[in-house]
């Protein structure tokens, strides 16, 4: 997944999204709502992670020109404004989820995969593909009952192929799940990670679709 932070405080920003890239999440990091802005107009975003004090305007605003537009996209407010009034025009606004500051860090990933499931409309955390066990909320690949340990950019690579099973994912898709916009992309990266989970899951369990991207089988062993 690849995920937008709006919040203007470096020091909350940087473990948000340490945290969040430490889950195999590619965060795209701006500290206002100009940055917002150019984001979503230059990329597309899993989902986007909003304050509402923000140095150049009010969240709420960007939120609901986001739902003008119609932009399929889960947005959770994180704020410090704890009224139940808040919380009210903030959903009302077009918020999926509200999380107050301060917020443990593990519930906000919780939070944000919770939403994602239901944009995808399956809110169970469990995905079967092929002969693998797809744990979502665990950010595990389960084969045969036993778990196949990946790293973060491996999972990050497995849940952007599994998040419309059967469907044809370029390069270029994989690319953008796996770093976000100050990372250094090689030209065969994509081929690596490919390779290293063909050797944990079996080399039929992504299939390459030449001229057109990846496909996750599931098909194992």
């Amino acid at each position: 997944m690849r995920l937008l932070l709006v919040e203007d405080q470096p020091v909350l920003s940087e473990a948000i999204g340490s945290h969040l890239k430490a889950q195999g999440i590619a965060v795209d990091a701006v500290l206002d709502l100009k940055g917002a802005q150019a984001a979503v107009m230059a990329e597309e975003f899993g989902a986007i992670l909003l304050d509402l004090s923000l140095p150049d305007g009010d969240g709420l605003d960007f939120l609901m020109r986001l739902r003008r537009e119609e932009r399929p996209v889960p947005v959770i407010i994180m704020t410090a404004r704890d009224q139940i009034r808040d919380r009210i025009k903030g959903l009302e606004a077009g918020a999926d989820d509200y999380l107050v500051k301060p917020f443990d860090l593990d519930e906000m990933v919780a939070r944000v995969y919770a939403v994602t499931r239901r944009y995808e409309g399956n809110p169970n955390p469990l995905l079967q593909v092929g002969d693998c066990q797809i744990d979502k909320t665990g950010h595990r690949v389960l084969l045969k009952g036993g778990e196949v340990r990946l790293t973060a950019k491996e999972w990050a690579l497995v849940e952007k192929l599994v998040s419309k099973p059967s469907a044809i994912v370029s390069k270029e898709q994989l690319e953008q799940s796996l770093y976000c916009f100050d990372d250094e992309i090689g030209s065969n990266i994509v081929e690596v990670y490919v390779s290293r989970i063909r050797s944990k899951l079996g080399k039929a369990c992504i299939e390459t679709v030449r001229g057109l991207g990846y496909r996750f089988t599931g098909v194992c062993g």
